[in-house]
């Protein structure tokens, strides 16, 4: 991703399309999802900055790599659809905001800080009532659609 200078110098983040370049017809949502890996080793993350810069609804960044799992930048208001990872558990750590978590026939209310594990092979989906951020650890192989079926 190439940044453009913003106020006070900070490095700014072009606007980010709602629909992922070449993407299926069932991920043609509002959803803007971006799998490519912005930060490599010994590279400072500014979150807040790609924060500030979101104006989309449903934005998913992938930050960066961790041996086989990455952290995800999730700026979330209103709902995902239903889908599973049939063999890859999904990590969520709510920075600020307000998150719904559906799953197992239930709904898990997270507010700013708590965090919650969804395992593997549960169809699950989240909800925001306002926008909120989330970080989201998982393994790089997890695609945030859902397993394709």
């Amino acid at each position: 991703m190439r940044y453009t200078a913003g106020p006070a110098g900070r490095r700014r983040p072009p606007r980010i399309s709602n629909v992922a370049p070449g993407a299926a017809p069932r991920e043609r949502f509002p959803y803007a999802t971006h799998l490519d890996i912005l930060h490599g080793p010994l590279e400072v993350v500014d979150v807040q900055l790609l924060v500030d810069a979101c104006t989309d609804c449903w934005y998913y960044q992938t930050l960066c790599q961790v041996n086989d799992s990455v952290l995800r930048l999730g700026v979330v208001q209103r709902e995902y659809y239903w889908h599973e990872h049939e063999a890859l558990d999904e990590f969520f750590y709510v920075v600020e905001g307000h998150l719904l978590v559906d799953v197992g026939g239930r709904t898990v209310d997270l507010a700013e800080r708590p965090d919650f594990l969804v395992p593997k092979g549960m169809m699950h989906r989240t909800r925001a009532p306002q926008r909120t951020v989330i970080l989201m650890i998982e393994e790089s192989a997890i695609v945030p659609t859902g397993d394709e079926g």
